[in-house]
């Protein structure tokens, strides 16, 4: 899911002025996305992963917090996002996807430095053939 996540992103941070709406367009199905992931995360797997991995509580508790952060971002991102042809508007979009980029990209590679061994002997029947929506990549 990090890499599609990661592929969207860099989509968003490299679209140009020209694209207007379609630019903006991805934006908001991109925020969607990724937000559904976090609090799929927040509400499902880290819950599972403290259940059997206890001692991750502390990093969870950390990953949490850069889910609250990036969500701001997110937020601001979606209004900007409906600001079409404002050049002002246009710059602090811009300045809020570079932030977004950044943040996600630490966020992510701290998520699978700590929890990746854990994630991987995670095992929930239900999930094998159903995974939550969190772990799902939609178009």
């Amino acid at each position: 899911m990090h890499m599609w996540l990661r592929d969207e992103l860099d989509r968003l941070a490299e679209g140009d002025d020209t694209a207007g709406r379609d630019l903006r367009a991805h934006c908001l199905a991109f925020c969607t996305a990724l937000e559904r992931h976090h609090v799929g995360e927040d509400t499902l797997g880290f819950p599972a992963l403290e259940n059997d991995f206890p001692e991750l509580g502390p990093t969870l508790e950390l990953l949490r917090r850069d889910h609250d952060m990036i969500s701001g971002i997110l937020s601001r991102l979606a209004g900007l996002a409906g600001q079409t042809g404002d050049s002002a508007g246009d710059e602090r979009f811009a300045g809020e996807v570079a932030g977004l980029t950044a943040i996600v990209t630490s966020h992510f590679a701290y998520e699978e430095r700590t929890i990746v061994a854990a994630l991987n002997r995670l095992d929930i029947p239900e999930w094998r053939d159903n995974p939550p929506d969190f772990l799902r990549e939609f178009d």
